[in-house]
């Protein structure tokens, strides 16, 4: 994610409280592990780093008979969940730490979360986007982490050569064809073997009203009228590439970047992607050029059919101190939920946060706010992975041609059954 500019002067006390591996006084009586991804004083950002450093050292001083020892996690996130959950099972894991959204319904399964509910007020937790609320929330109605950041998933635009909004599929396919005619690509998406590639499609399912799995965890999509809507979904995929809306080459990208640089080549006129690449054209593409780049609701199969993929990161207790999980949650709120999501642009998960920080009052973030009431998380049951992870064989095999859209997803789901049934 790009950047936000640096709006922290770090004053000597952040530089004497806030090292590499701990903040507060090496000879505190109470001490805390913290294990963060890249939203801390240790961010490869520079601007991220200094801001998180002062948010840190304010906090720490409201709180001196405190040590936090901070560990890092590496860019491989999927693994670092995974090491970070076979740790925390085995009682070796941190008393805090980051956990994906992505990731969370594992950790709720497996029991290793502390709730977090008494540290947050009604007020606080009815503010989160529903959404949120759900993801966060279990079955016994208490919250078991505090999702503090989200983003979400749109359909990017160059108004100059698509100068209105696409409203449904039909218009989004005649818009690219229209753009290819201009000596356009036509419309770009991931659609390599990538978990992005099934996140930024699903909201063409969801937009159906279709459901992954049943109230119980259990995989439905390929039973009933989701069966249905799914394949309505994947076909229209499909035809994109067929009718050459979309370029063959779409089965090969696996990332947004490749996107990005498709805008900057001016090959392409309209993409799907996330809400943080804006920032990311701004910073690549000059003025002019920039200008012309709007985004807009992603289009479902009729005008009122609306949805968008969310994600975004919680912070959770996994310590039986009481005390340690109190000042989890206060990490969580009073440096994280607000002004470090503020710092680095991310979009803020309560809705008053759209109002509370200058940086979301744009005209932008306040689209994003609107959209973001079409949000849908991936289900938090342990078996999303899998379907995942067989969702985008059969995409592949979809647009490559290899097979047809209902063998695709007919071996998709016997894969996902299977591994549901040795779950």
């Amino acid at each position: 994610m790009a950047s936000a500019a640096c709006f922290f002067a770090i004053p000597a006390t952040a530089q004497d409280l806030v090292t590499k591996d701990r903040v507060g006084s090496a000879d505190a009586p109470k001490e805390l592990t913290l294990r963060l991804a890249g939203d801390s004083p240790n961010s490869s950002d520079p601007d991220w780093a200094a801001g998180y450093k002062e948010l840190f050292a304010d906090f720490i001083q409201k709180h001196p008979d405190w040590r936090i020892n901070l560990q890092a996690m590496s860019n491989d996130i999927g693994q670092e969940q995974a090491r970070l959950l076979e740790q925390v099972k085995s009682g070796r894991g941190p008393d805090c730490a980051s956990v994906d959204s992505f990731q969370l319904a594992l950790f709720k399964k497996n029991n290793v979360l502390k709730p977090l509910t008494p540290y947050f007020t009604k007020e606080e937790i009815d503010d989160l986007f529903p959404f949120v609320r759900e993801g966060i929330t279990g079955d016994d109605g208490e919250i078991y982490a505090w999702w503090y950041s989200t983003d979400l998933r749109v359909l990017y635009r160059n108004s100059a050569i698509v100068p209105d909004a696409p409203t449904d599929w039909a218009e989004l396919k005649e818009a690219a064809l229209a753009s290819v005619d201009e000596g356009m690509e036509g419309f770009l998406f991931n659609g390599g073997r990538y978990e992005g590639t099934v996140f930024d499609w699903l909201s063409n399912f969801w937009a159906q009203g279709g459901q992954l799995v049943d109230e119980s965890g259990k995989p439905v999509f390929a039973d009933g009228e989701n069966r249905e809507k799914i394949l309505k979904a994947l076909d229209y995929y499909k035809d994109l590439v067929e009718s050459g809306a979309a370029p063959q080459r779409v089965s090969t990208i696996v990332g947004y970047d490749e996107l990005n640089a498709a805008a900057a080549a001016d090959t392409t006129a309209l993409f799907v992607g996330g809400n943080w690449q804006l920032a990311q054209l701004k910073s690549t593409l000059d003025s002019e050029e920039f200008e012309n780049w709007t985004f807009d609701q992603i289009p479902g199969p009729t005008a009122d059919a609306k949805a968008t993929g969310t994600g975004g990161w919680t912070i959770a207790s996994f310590s039986d101190d009481k005390e340690k999980t109190e000042m989890c949650a206060a990490i969580a709120k009073d440096i994280f939920a607000g002004p470090g999501t503020a710092l680095q642009t991310n979009l803020p998960t309560q809705k008053a946060a759209f109002d509370k920080y200058d940086v979301y009052k744009s005209e932008s973030f306040q689209k994003f706010r609107d959209l973001l009431q079409y949000g849908h998380a991936r289900p938090g049951v342990p078996i999303y992975p899998e379907i995942s992870n067989q969702l985008q064989i059969a995409m592949g095999d979809i647009l490559s041609g290899t097979k047809t859209t209902e063998q695709a997803l007919d071996d998709a789901n016997t894969a996902v059954q299977a591994a549901y049934g040795r779950l």
